[in-house]
């Protein structure tokens, strides 16, 4: 590959890293902005979190959608409109003073606008860097998960000068504003320019399935359903943190001076975005299915110690951050093994459907956990089936997901799916 093209889709992959940064804080931040909206609309804390629930929802279940009009359209134009969409659900959340208008602003602007970028952008990496997959798209998650550290404090800050309206407006502006300048500078490679060159470990293809023949397929729904069960066996851990670290105990005990519940938070940020380049980078090396087991392995391991020394507050912080640094790396290791297996032509698209997982995820995670908690009066059964999950997703990628592949793939007898791929 010649220095101008190697040069070119590391820029995109810099300025996708700025255009997801940019897109994360509707997401990440939103807490801040809870108890000011229950003043202002006069609704129960149950009724803002709607909101939240419609972001996820947007974001993920109309991503097929969002990324079939990626693939139709110009990327470029659909990323900017996205950056776009974000930006405008909080300057027009500033302006409502009712719980409806907060869900057509913020729930249905921000979760319609992050679901394009987030998609578009995850389309255009696995395309630009086919022999680094895992890493690009670590890279530019991270983004997504990380960005809002750059925001937190500053929003905070403001809002307790200037109030939660000109915060929302304020930001809304500049993050909307970075955010189309970044998507005005990415493309797709043109023919040639994003040359094939697997790692060694990897088994990838040059057949490009569409996503019609790619949802016939046995290999895909596997693929859904093991990213649903991490989505689900993480976020039962992720989305009831704070209540069950005030239930063992150990929410306000002092951990390297700070209390343990928001250093823990604020770990879990970090490991959480780290986590994705670096089992990206790992899995270009040593493949796919190997990492997931490895991975998804590991978390298991974190939970049931953090169980175990749930009433040890330096234990139980560090801990947390072993679990979110097992539990991120699905947003990198999921899109570049769907892309290795059905090609790039219609990556965002395909991507599109196998993110609704992550919805059914958050779904599920979240009111099934506290529903276990609310019957069983305990903690320990819902870190029971996060563990559980997580053990049988391992299993399942080098057990059934790397046997299964092999064969898609033609290096182990015939293929059992239609359209047999060539090799790379």
């Amino acid at each position: 590959m010649d220095t101008i093209v190697s040069r070119q889709r590391w820029l995109q992959l810099g300025l996708g890293l700025v255009a997801m940064m940019a897109i994360s804080s509707p997401q990440y931040v939103w807490t801040l902005f809870t108890k000011p909206l229950m003043a202002t609309t006069g609704a129960t804390l149950a009724a803002i979190q709607v909101t939240f629930t419609i972001v996820i929802v947007l974001q993920t279940f109309f991503s097929p959608v969002q990324g079939y009009l990626i693939d139709r359209f110009s990327p470029k134009v659909m990323i900017a409109l996205g950056a776009a969409l974000s930006g405008l659900g909080w300057v027009l959340a500033a302006r409502i003073d009712s719980l409806w208008g907060l869900y057509a602003t913020y729930g249905l602007f921000c979760g319609l606008g992050t679901g394009i970028v987030y998609v578009g952008i995850v389309g255009l990496m696995v395309k630009w860097f086919p022999d680094r997959r895992g890493f690009a798209v670590g890279v530019v998650a991270a983004g997504y998960g990380m960005g809002a550290l750059l925001t937190t404090f500053p929003i905070t800050n403001m809002m307790a000068a200037s109030g939660y309206r000109e915060t929302l407006n304020t930001f809304g502006i500049v993050l909307g504003i970075v955010g189309v300048l970044a998507a005005l500078g990415l493309r797709a490679p043109r023919p040639g320019e994003a040359l094939p060159a697997p790692a060694r470990n990897l088994s990838t293809c040059t057949h490009d399935t569409a996503p019609k023949e790619m949802l016939r397929t046995p290999l895909f729904w596997l693929m859904f359903v093991m990213m649903t069960m991490m989505s689900t066996g993480g976020l039962m851990v992720v989305a009831q943190f704070a209540y069950f670290a005030r239930d063992f105990g150990v929410a306000d005990a002092i951990v390297f001076g700070f209390a343990a519940l928001p250093f823990a938070l604020t770990f879990d940020r970090i490991t959480n975005g780290l986590t994705r380049p670096f089992f990206g980078w790992v899995s270009d090396r040593i493949g796919r299915e190997k990492t997931m087991a490895i991975a998804f392995a590991a978390e298991a391991v974190a939970i049931a110690l953090m169980l175990v020394f749930r009433e040890n507050a330096y234990a139980f912080a560090l801990l947390s951050g072993v679990v979110f640094f097992a539990w991120g790396e699905i947003f990198s290791l999921f899109p570049s093994l769907l892309t290795d297996t059905f090609g790039t032509k219609h990556a965002t698209t395909n991507y599109g459907f196998l993110y609704m997982a992550q919805g059914v995820g958050s779904l599920l995670g979240g009111p099934v956990a506290a529903m276990i908690y609310a019957a069983q009066g305990s903690w320990i059964p819902v870190f029971g089936i996060a563990i559980g999950l997580d053990l049988l997703t391992a299993a399942l990628a080098w057990f059934v997901l790397r046997p299964m592949r092999r064969e898609w793939l033609g290096l182990g007898g015939a293929p059992v799916a239609v359209g047999k791929p060539a090799l790379a």
